[in-house]
């Protein structure tokens, strides 16, 4: 990536700054061509650890590893040139000590380039936020519904319904901002608790299945292109590529049995002289 191009990304500062004013519209991206048509229309792309669900047919984010973020990062480095791009640091590669953090953090950075890195924030991570952000490293929290924590939660929940779920969100949001995250991620929560959140924090919200009263958006792009049979109750399929492109390939496929592909049209001809 030249430096040219850095020059033009959106940075940490700016996405914070759009806090009350105009909302932060995010993504996901994995690859670098996905990442090439997001990239005119997004504020943020988000390389996230869901891409073991979207892409490696995983059944939940926890068998992500780091290696497999660098590859995903550096590819949508590559396909993108304006957007903020963001790097989830996967299930065990930051819980154990900010020291650890930090050096996943480093390593995702180094080698794929992205300015920022998203955390879960589960208990103790403000310290682990404060850690980062204090050697230079830009980070995103993510409170509500946590897909790294499945196996404690017993599936994909949704969050803020019950007094004590509506004070530990709160609570994680408040030390997640107090640590100086630029952004907080709200999934899965009730909608009230969501726009309480918003209020009570400095960084703009970025909300899933939560409110649009948060200061941003993200979804996970394959399921709003409709590329998935099921989607979560918050998402709105803006698209219907399944469909699209099983007609395709059904096409394909007759064509060839058919011997009607390849045509004159897709043949090379000798040329004379």
């Amino acid at each position: 990536m030249s430096s040219h191009n850095q020059l033009r990304r959106l940075t940490a500062p700016e996405i914070a700054a759009r806090k009350g004013h105009e909302k932060i519209v995010c993504l996901t991206a994995y690859t670098a061509p996905m990442a090439e048509l997001l990239d005119p229309h997004v504020d943020l792309l988000l390389v996230g650890d869901s891409v073991g669900m979207v892409l490696h047919g995983l059944p939940t984010t926890v068998g992500v590893t780091l290696e497999m973020m660098v590859i995903h990062g550096q590819a949508v480095m590559r396909g993108s040139s304006r957007a903020l791009v963001v790097v989830d640091l996967p299930f065990g590669s930051y819980e154990r000590s900010p020291q650890q953090a930090h050096k996943s953090a480093v390593t995702l950075m180094r080698k794929t380039g992205c300015q920022a890195v998203k955390v879960e924030s589960g208990e103790g991570v403000a310290e682990t936020i404060s850690f980062l952000v204090e050697r230079g490293i830009p980070v995103v929290g993510h409170v509500g519904l946590r897909p790294q924590a499945t196996n404690v939660d017993g599936g994909f929940k949704a969050k803020g319904r019950s007094t004590a779920e509506r004070e530990r969100a709160m609570a994680e949001a408040r030390a997640t901002d107090r640590a100086g995250a630029f952004a907080i991620v709200v999934e899965g929560v009730a909608a009230d608790l969501a726009d309480e959140i918003t209020r009570a924090v400095d960084a703009p919200t970025i909300g899933i299945g939560a409110s649009p009263q948060c200061d941003g958006q993200i979804l996970v792009t394959d399921d709003i292109l409709g590329l998935f049979d099921w989607t979560p109750k918050f998402v709105r399929r803006y698209g219907n590529l399944r469909e699209t492109i099983s007609q395709a390939v059904q096409s394909y496929a007759r064509d060839v049995r058919s011997g009607d592909f390849p045509g004159t049209a897709e043949l090379y001809t000798l040329k004379i002289g």
